[in-house]
């Protein structure tokens, strides 16, 4: 048993699992005995990511005090988007890149939050300041989610660190990294075998905004309408988790990713102050979000200013 958990968020992407895989292969390297586990199922571009760089998922957990007494968290820190007995543990190291918000520890802890668009962006940093050399598979981990966060390149988080990280780590894991990309986004946006409950909770984020309570959810697509054409069922489904959890609002983006355009769903008792915040209108209950492709910089950040 490791004395150290390395974990993202619930709900987890492609940024958590892997980064949680790479950090604690680096930090085994260093010493520390330390193992990856995942909060919640893989989706499907995650699994691709897993299967050609040849990694198994990491084990699931529910809670960490059954086996440690110390954590580190990765690609995230707000506590409700965290491990269910996080106030129980040590977290000793977080690394993201996300903002901070719900978090604060007993303990002095080392901190590494920078304004990149993704945590393996931030990890190829300390692997060189650690002098560990990236191995060819673990590189491919680390492109794979900076492939995902930043929709290959075309995110508005993605920053020059981003894309001079993939360039070194697509070299490293020896593949094109717009090849590649294209066909891992395309294997996560493949949704013919997910239930409209899975999309619900695929990628979702909970935000305490102000005193509001919010989920963001949000799925990729090829065809947007593979999931709009079955609104009505949608709908009920979030009205049901926004009773279930006594949400304030339940956002549900769908995200084309090859026009770089999403569409939201809005439910709960601030829906209507949705569709205002991004100037848009709220037609057929859907709110359309040109150019809004990314949950941290372009959704969080406006529904916060509203609600907060």
């Amino acid at each position: 048993m490791s004395n150290v958990l390395v974990f993202g968020h619930k709900n987890p992407d492609t940024d958590t699992i892997t980064s949680a895989l790479v950090y604690a292969y680096l930090k085994q390297q260093i010493g520390v005995d330390a193992e990856a586990v995942r909060l919640g199922e893989l989706n499907n571009e995650t699994a691709y990511a897993l299967e050609k760089f040849g990694f198994d998922a990491p084990r699931l957990i529910e809670k960490a005090t059954p086996e440690v007494q110390q954590v580190i968290l990765v690609d995230h820190n707000e506590r409700q988007q965290s491990v269910a007995d996080i106030e129980e543990v040590q977290v000793l190291e977080v690394i993201d890149h996300h903002r901070i918000a719900n978090f604060e520890t007993a303990d002095p802890l080392y901190y590494r939050a920078e304004p990149v668009g993704c945590t393996a962006t931030i990890l190829n940093k300390i692997f060189k300041e650690k002098n560990v050399e990236v191995p060819a598979n673990y590189a491919g981990l680390m492109l794979s989610a900076i492939i995902s966060d930043t929709l290959l390149f075309k995110s508005p988080t993605c920053t020059e660190e981003d894309v001079q990280a993939a360039k070194e780590l697509a070299e490293k894991a020896n593949v094109n990294a717009e090849e590649y990309g294209l066909s891992m986004l395309k294997a996560g946006a493949d949704l013919s075998d997910k239930t409209l409950e899975d999309l619900l909770s695929l990628d979702a984020k909970e935000f305490a905004m102000g005193d509001h309570k919010v989920v963001i959810a949000q799925v990729n697509a090829v065809d947007i309408n593979d999931v709009l054409d079955r609104q009505e069922e949608l709908e009920k489904l979030l009205e049901k988790e926004v009773q279930d959890k006594e949400l304030d609002l339940f956002f549900f983006v769908v995200t084309d990713i090859l026009n770089n355009d999403s569409v939201a769903v809005p439910v709960g008792k601030v829906a209507d102050k949705a569709a205002p915040a991004f100037r848009s209108v709220l037609e057929n209950n859907r709110i359309v979000l040109k150019g809004v492709v990314s949950r941290k910089k372009q959704i969080v950040p406006t529904l916060t200013e509203v609600l907060g």
